[in-house]
């Protein structure tokens, strides 16, 4: 955001991962009760979902430093602490 470059940068993560084995991250993380149900794919559903962030390396010098793991865990407490202040 602090750039001059006016062209979309995809700042995903490089490593790729099925949608099932990312909500499986995410009830372990989370210790959700939650269950998997699966659906028709979209006739446009990606078949490889890893992004290339060969743009972000190259016009921002960036990649990522934290992990999914690491990743998700602060975000769920971070909303754990967000909806714990709420009424």
């Amino acid at each position: 955001m602090m750039s001059d470059f006016v062209e979309p940068v995809n700042i995903g993560n490089p490593d790729e991962m099925s949608v099932l084995e990312f909500a499986e991250r995410v009830i372990e993380i989370t210790g959700s009760g939650s269950r998997v149900v699966f659906e028709e794919l979209p006739v446009d559903d990606p078949k490889v979902r890893r992004p290339d962030i060969g743009r972000a390396k190259d016009v921002l010098g960036w990649e990522p430093e934290v992990g999914l793991g690491e990743g998700l865990r602060e975000t769920v407490g971070y909303f754990e602490k967000l909806y714990m202040r709420m009424p």
